[in-house]
C-alpha cells in the first residue's frame, strides 16, 4: 500500500514539476518514451562502436524510423537499456525526442541474461564480444554449450568454436576486435604452438593480408603434435561436459594430470558445483 502511495505521489509531482519523468507501469508492451529517460546498460556486451556504423544506422533511422523497439526495464527515475545500444546511440545522434521501447520486468540477473542473448542475436557483435558473452552465460548462468546454442539460435559447434577464441593471446584477440583478423583466421591459429608463436603468426597474417586458407597452411607448420587419439577424445568429452577447456598431460607409465581452465571466480564456482557430488 505504501509503495502504491509513493507511485501515485510520483505521478502527481511529474505533472507539477516541468522536466521530471515518471515511467509508465507497463510490461512487455511497446510504447514511446523520452530518450533522456533511458539509462545505458552497465552490462553492455559490446565494447566497440564504430562511428561509421552508427552514422549509417542513424541515416537509416532518419529515413525509415526505428523498426525494432529498444528493450528496456523499469528502474528508479526512468528505464535502463537491456538491448539496443546501437539504436540508442543513433537516435541520440539524430537528436530524437523519444524512441519506441519494449518494457520487460527483470531483476539484475535476468536483465544481464537477456542483454547477452539479445545482443548475440541482434546486435552483430564482433567474434570476441560474442565469445565473452557465451562465456558469461556459461560462467554466471551455468548454461551448457547446448543450452546456449538453443537460446541464441545457433549450432552448438558454433558456440564451442567461438569460445575457443578466448584461448588466444590478448594481442591476437585485439586484432580480431579491430577487424584485422576474422574468426576463421583466428581459429586457424589456436593450436599453432606457443603463445609467442601465435602472436608472431598473427602479425604475419595481418602484414601479408593472408587468406584463411593461407593462414591454415602457415599454422599447420607450428601445430603441436596431437598425441594419442584416445586421450584427445577424452579431452573433448571433458571439455564438453564441463563447458570449458580441458587438457590432459601424460607421463611415463600412464600417469598424468588434468588441466581445467576457468576465466573468472563465477566460472570457478560453476566448475565446483558441477564437480561436487
Amino acid at each position: 500500500m505504501e509503495l502504491a502511495k509513493r507511485r501515485a505521489l510520483g505521478r502527481g509531482l511529474g505533472a507539477l514539476i516541468p522536466g521530471s519523468y515518471q515511467p509508465e507501469e507497463k510490461s512487455d508492451q511497446q510504447i514511446y518514451v523520452p530518450l533522456t529517460a533511458i539509462q545505458p546498460n552497465p552490462q553492455q556486451p559490446r565494447r566497440t562502436f564504430g562511428d561509421a556504423a552508427i552514422s549509417e544506422l542513424a541515416e537509416s533511422i532518419r529515413q525509415k524510423g526505428i523498426l525494432q523497439p529498444l528493450l528496456v526495464r523499469q528502474v528508479a527515475g526512468g528505464y535502463e537499456l537491456i538491448a539496443g545500444e546501437r539504436r540508442l546511440r543513433a537516435a541520440q545522434r539524430l537528436g530524437m525526442d523519444q524512441v519506441p521501447v519494449t518494457i520487460r520486468k527483470a531483476d539484475d540477473g535476468e536483465a544481464l541474461e537477456m542483454a547477452l542473448i539479445e545482443n548475440i542475436q541482434r546486435e552483430n557483435l564482433n567474434p570476441m564480444e560474442e565469445a565473452r558473452a557465451y562465456r558469461r552465460l556459461n560462467d554466471e548462468f551455468h548454461l551448457s554449450h547446448d543450452e546456449i546454442a538453443k537460446r541464441v539460435g545457433k549450432e552448438r559447434s558454433t558456440v564451442a568454436n567461438t569460445l575457443r577464441l578466448l584461448q588466444l593471446p590478448q594481442e591476437v584477440q585485439r586484432e580480431i576486435e579491430a577487424g584485422a583478423l576474422s574468426a576463421g583466421h583466428a581459429r586457424a591459429l589456436i593450436n599453432a604452438g606457443s603463445e609467442a608463436v601465435k602472436i608472431k603468426l598473427a602479425r604475419e597474417v595481418v602484414a601479408r593480408r593472408l587468406t584463411v586458407r593461407e593462414t591454415e597452411k602457415l599454422a599447420k607448420r607450428h601445430v603441436r603434435p596431437v598425441g594419442d587419439v584416445e586421450l584427445r577424445a577424452v579431452e573433448h568429452r571433458l571439455t564438453e561436459a564441463l563447458g570449458t577447456r580441458v587438457r590432459l598431460h601424460t607421463r611415463r607409465g600412464g600417469a598424468g594430470k588434468i588441466e581445467i581452465e576457468y576465466y573468472s571466480l563465477d566460472g570457478l564456482n560453476a566448475l565446483v558445483d558441477r564437480l561436487s557430488p
